[in-house]
């Protein structure tokens, strides 16, 4: 029972002082397993993962020709503190764009290599780990909770028996959406509130219904270590940071300040400008939530992996399976123009949602913490993909997300961003809070 205490203490502060360099020191630590097969059931419903159809190069190059022109509106309005973009093609970088300022104080520049906070696309990277421990045989989808986490209880005493890694990672829980999220951003510790969850009436039972979490989500590091007897992000480091090349990517608030650039997260600053504040801490304490950052380049090699083209470290049944649409997310539908218009249905996956855009599979998630938005997509049938990651508030990074895409399908045109009408007699996004997003994109 000492060691199930000491992993749940660890697991949960683990965003706080890591860096790239301690995790590869600490490799050797862990325990060295045999490979056994391929353990994922085949992906049922990811109907376009199988075949990959090309887009047209004229189609492409004219897309990105237009994102481009997009993107100078967006730095001339200074809508953004700073932003870096890349679209993959293929398994290619066939677009990288920066704008704006890591520190707008100092006019720092956003390169392809400074380091963002990336809020919930730090979710990917833990699916992935677990799908590869899963791989190696430390643990099963169908692993039960308290099998392995003694502490680990809901208010209902048969839901607690039944619940799985499966149901954590794919956000069906039946837990309210963003449980003890407040609590934790007024800094009550994680290991405290992973203890409070039985004090929670449940929305439905375990699998039933979607219920997006972050503290509830984490218990992943906690079983990872109590698995494994290593670190969740020394994991990550071995697996996916280092053989993906991913050298500027880490965990935590130490980590993102220790970076040669980082950007710095921003508020509005009147009408025209952006001021810069320290990064909050709060939700680097659910690191397997939220608690990566890394840099454009990082995300380039991301996003090719994910789309298949490292098999050596993400194999391909893997990725279908962590891809595959699980519990119904109905309300994504709704929200942005673009989505009303685009989306006919939506799902999550496993750290991953899943949309149905224009008749098409696209896998998608975004993240926003205060100062910081991120978004992640990829059309699987087509290969292509593109990132997005922004050091303030407002969601233009989101909305020329479909341009683009849109122009690639060759669907009509829509001004999703606003980018080509008047801007507004405010040019500086009013200031939102973290909450008010958070159920969708956080």
């Amino acid at each position: 029972m000492q060691f199930r205490k000491f992993s749940l203490l660890m697991a949960g502060s683990i965003g706080i002082t890591t860096t790239l360099i301690a995790a590869s020191a600490a490799r050797a630590a862990s325990p060295a397993s045999q490979p056994i097969p391929v353990t994922h059931p085949a992906a049922q419903d990811a109907t376009d993962l199988d075949a990959t159809t090309s887009i047209p190069p004229e189609r492409i190059k004219a897309s990105l020709d237009a994102y481009s022109h997009w993107l100078d509106v967006v730095a001339q309005r200074n809508e953004v503190a700073g932003l870096a973009t890349a679209v993959v093609v293929d398994d290619k970088v066939t677009f990288e764009r920066e704008i704006g300022y890591a520190d707008q104080s100092t006019h720092e520049p956003i390169t392809p290599d400074t380091v963002f906070r990336l809020a919930s696309l730090s979710k990917a990277f833990a699916t992935a780990v677990a799908g590869l421990l899963v791989d190696d045989g430390h643990f099963s989808w169908d692993t039960k909770l308290t099998d392995v986490l003694p502490f680990f209880q809901l208010k209902d005493a048969q839901a607690s028996d039944e619940a799985t890694v499966k149901d954590i990672l794919g956000q069906r829980l039946g837990l309210p959406h963003n449980t003890y999220d407040q609590m934790l951003e007024d800094n009550v510790p994680y290991e405290e509130l992973v203890r409070k969850l039985d004090e929670v009436s449940l929305t439905c039972n375990v699998g039933q219904c979607y219920g997006y979490q972050n503290v509830a989500f984490s218990l992943i590091g906690d079983l990872i270590y109590a698995e494994t007897g290593d670190f969740f992000y020394h994991q990550v480091d071995k697996r996916l940071f280092f053989p993906l090349g991913m050298t500027t990517a880490s965990y935590g608030r130490d980590a993102l300040e220790g970076s040669k650039s980082w950007a710095r997260p921003h508020r509005p600053d009147g009408e025209h400008g952006w001021i810069p504040f320290d990064p909050k801490e709060a939700y680097y304490r659910v690191a397997p939530a939220a608690g990566v950052n890394a840099s454009l380049h990082d995300m380039e090699l991301w996003l090719i992996a994910q789309m298949g083209g490292r098999p050596d470290v993400l194999p391909q049944p893997l990725l279908d399976y962590l891809h595959t649409p699980g519990v119904p997310t109905p309300s994504e539908v709704h929200g942005a123009p673009w989505r009303r218009a685009r989306l006919t249905s939506a799902s999550y996956a496993l750290g991953w949602r899943v949309f149905t855009y224009a008749g098409e599979t696209m896998v998608f998630h975004a993240g926003e913490v205060e100062g910081y938005r991120t978004m992640i997509a990829f059309f699987p049938k087509y290969r292509i993909g593109m990132v997005s990651l922004w050091n303030s508030p407002g969601a233009v990074g989101t909305d020329l997300m479909p341009m683009v895409f849109d122009s690639m399908l060759g669907l009509p045109h829509v001004d999703w961003a606003g980018v080509e009408s008047d801007p507004p007699a405010n040019k500086a996004p009013a200031k939102t809070t973290h909450r008010k997003h958070r159920s969708h994109h956080d």
